[in-house]
């Protein structure tokens, strides 16, 4: 199975550099914007399907760049992690203290390790039934580290230390 993973277009909360976690929030204008360049970035990848998490800023970042041309699958095992009562904090202080969550839950939320766990095993229910299908996963970083931890064979650690770098896309054999 090919897979190609971008991370939802820009919302109003990373505009105002907040976490959303499960907030449910919007694509910014830059986002929109966005959004209709990952369509041009995959014009001639004949994709077959693409998945997506149920929030919001994952759905409306498909919807614009595809508007219907591939299946879609809207699933909540790809969500961003759930960062409970810390949702809509500073990213600078979820960065400062995100190496305490890898096994603990957030207040109210779910651990690093809950997060990506759940999103390996959509990961693994993806492979039995599309196997042999090239798909684009839309998600948050969440969903990225998954794909780390599970193809790359990296520890939690290891993604939660290296900055978060944005990129066109994500491509991974699997």
């Amino acid at each position: 199975m090919k897979i190609y993973f971008v991370t939802h277009s820009t919302t109003v909360d990373n505009e105002k550099n907040i976490v959303s976690g499960w907030n449910d929030v919007e694509l910014s204008e830059t986002g929109k914007k966005q959004a209709k360049e990952i369509a041009k970035r995959f014009e001639n990848f004949n994709l077959d399907l693409i998945c997506c998490s149920d929030l919001k800023r994952a759905v409306e970042t498909v919807k614009i760049a595809f508007n219907d041309k591939y299946p879609v699958i809207i699933d909540k095992r790809l969500r961003e992690i759930n960062y409970g009562d810390f949702s809509g904090k500073e990213k600078t202080f979820i960065d400062s203290i995100k190496l305490n969550y890898i096994e603990k839950p957030f207040p109210n939320g779910e651990s690093f390790k809950d997060a990506i766990e759940r999103v390996i095993n959509f990961y693994k229910e993806l492979k039995e039934k599309y196997n042999d299908k090239v798909i684009l996963i839309v998600g948050h970083r969440a969903t990225h580290y998954a794909f780390e931890v599970l193809i790359n064979k990296k520890l939690i650690e290891e993604c939660l230390k290296i900055p978060f770098q944005w990129q066109p896309y994500w491509d991974y054999e699997f």
